[in-house]
């Protein structure tokens, strides 16, 4: 399996112009840990992750303790920035590490492992952001992977398919939600709200023609996320 037959396509962005306030709002509202930050092109420049935004406040409360200064090295123009900015820009991760779409989900795994980090972005052959690979996508193309090399072209048509659906139910949060598909057989992964939630998923997955079946996976939100 490659990136394209797990990543999840509809991915939370920002600009570089974003607060840092808005980008932890989107982490909040929509359950993720980064989002990429997109030029006008949409291209990735950059990556923000709740760590960044946690060391900040780690950060804060080191300066509270006056005694810690003392031991402390001299702060360089860009750790100041990074520290105080305001601005997607001044406190994103710029060397970001991307995969192309056909990239093996095993070199996918290594490049994690390697790099000691969560999610990767996968972009198209001009550099533009189509989706994003993290640790649980791993997970779930192992849990359905065949003994077969990948999927059939028919099962990306049906994933791009049950993906659409997916984004259509009314009412129904689509970001919280990964579908992947073999030989026919769709599994849905991720956090929904409500059980109505989930039976909106399936019944939108079932409806797909050419679907074989469909597995839930999905648990629940914790209700302070949830709320709107």
């Amino acid at each position: 399996m490659q990136a394209k037959d797990v990543m999840t396509n509809e991915v939370i962005t920002a600009r570089p112009g974003s607060t840092v306030a808005d980008i932890a709002a989107l982490l909040l509202k929509h359950r993720i840990s980064a989002v990429p930050i997109l030029d006008d092109a949409d291209r990735v420049v950059g990556i923000v992750s709740e760590g960044d935004l946690v060391r900040r406040i780690d950060d804060a409360a080191d300066r509270g303790s006056w005694w810690l200064s003392l031991f402390a090295r001299p702060e360089s123009p860009a750790e100041y920035v990074k520290r105080h900015g305001r601005r997607a820009e001044e406190v994103m991760t710029r060397d970001v590490i991307s995969v192309a779409l056909d990239t093996p989900l095993g070199e996918i795994a290594h490049l994690l492992e390697r790099k000691r980090i969560k999610r990767v972005p996968v972009i198209d052959q001009v550099g533009r952001l189509v989706g994003i690979v993290s640790r649980a996508n791993l997970l779930q193309g192992l849990a359905v992977s065949q003994p077969l090399p990948g999927m059939q072209r028919s099962d990306e048509v049906l994933r791009k398919q049950v993906s659409e659906a997916l984004r259509a139910a009314p009412g129904f949060v689509s970001t919280g939600v990964n579908a992947t598909v073999t030989d026919g057989l769709v599994d849905l992964w991720g956090m929904v709200r409500t059980d109505d939630e989930e039976r909106a998923a399936r019944l939108a997955a079932e409806n797909v023609e050419g679907v074989r079946a469909v597995s839930t996976h999905l648990s629940r939100m914790p209700t302070y996320l949830g709320a709107d």
